[in-house]
């Protein structure tokens, strides 16, 4: 597995960055905690993504309100040194444990916060850690403060931001560079054929500042896998029976249009539309991995069918144009 440089942090990341989002929930929906991929299938997964070469996990404290840093801590357990030491584990935080309690940037949350992520991890340090989301509360100032005394005392590695809008990331950046704080060193946001947004906004900031990018969600929910059909119901248990709010815009005969499009050039190809939706993905340079949230461990195919991809730029261009 190809591995490059995030950003200026001084870690390398897999190209392909197993998402655990849905590990004992279906990400940080309280409303479904305790349910999503159970340990048994976490462990399967993580096993085989580890065994094709994907050493870069992602996560967030409020994963199934905990249960998803729990289930890589106890898998790292059964683990041997080896693994522990080369495993390169991103997690976040700032939405809530649970219903009614606390979320946000503050600082001596990120403190309490960060503790219980290294204790359900089982872990002393964390290579990587994000904000994950903006917080118009609390003072930028006051979150990077915090997480300077994280890189301090050994914490942390490097910090990055998920789900910052282009603007509030340029605030943070120039804030790092006036009060010589730590700076977001790489963006996670959503990104895929279907929400392209960054490349004007975002994007440019990647280059002035030499940021990495690992964008998640790169099949828009299951949209860029031809799961949801034009004038069918979605399949029983997608996420669009489930949580259908962040992709119900989808649902438009420009997009299915498009869908289409994308279903006949990768069987003219002679690959799945996940596949040939996720080399495109990797195709733009700024990108540096993409993180996916398959929740059997044959889901992980399209992955690999993409990384023996080799997309033109005239390709590539082509693709962004059917989907702009």
């Amino acid at each position: 597995m190809e591995e490059r440089a995030l950003g200026r942090t001084g870690v390398s990341i897999t190209r392909i960055i197993l998402g655990c989002g849905n590990f004992g929930g279906v990400g940080s929906s309280p409303a479904f905690f305790g349910r999503g991929t159970t340990k048994d299938d976490a462990f399967r997964l993580m096993d085989a993504a580890w065994d094709r070469g994907i050493t870069t996990f992602d996560t967030a404290d409020a994963y199934g309100g905990g249960r998803s840093e729990s289930f890589i801590g106890e898998w790292l357990r059964t683990k041997s040194a080896e693994v522990r030491d080369r495993l390169v584990i991103a997690t976040k935080t700032f939405n809530p444990m649970d219903d009614n309690e606390d979320h946000g940037l503050g600082r001596a949350r990120i403190h309490r916060q960060l503790d219980s992520s290294l204790q359900r991890l089982g872990v002393d340090r964390v290579a990587l850690y994000l904000a994950h989301d903006f917080d118009p509360v609390t003072p930028q100032e006051e979150t990077l403060e915090a997480f300077a005394d994280g890189i301090r005392a050994g914490k942390i590695g490097a910090v990055g931001a998920s789900n910052f809008r282009a603007e509030q990331l340029a605030e943070a950046l120039e804030i790092s560079m006036l009060e010589g704080l730590p700076r977001y060193e790489w963006v996670q946001n959503g990104f895929s054929l279907l929400e392209q947004r960054d490349l004007e906004t975002v994007f440019p900031l990647l280059r002035e500042y030499g940021l990495g990018y690992t964008p998640f969600s790169p099949l828009a929910g299951g949209w860029l896998t031809g799961k949801y059909r034009r004038n069918e119901p979605p399949p029983a248990g997608s996420r669009m029976t489930l949580r259908p709010e962040p992709y119900a815009g989808y649902s438009s005969d420009r997009v299915f249009d498009a869908l289409e499009e994308l279903e006949s050039d990768a069987a003219t190809r002679g690959m799945s539309m996940a596949g040939l939706a996720l080399a495109w993905a990797l195709s733009i340079p700024e990108l540096t991995g993409v993180v996916i949230g398959p929740g059997r461990a044959e889901h992980l195919a399209p992955a690999f069918e993409a990384l023996e991809i080799d997309l033109s730029p005239t390709d590539r261009d082509n693709l962004t144009e059917v989907f702009t």
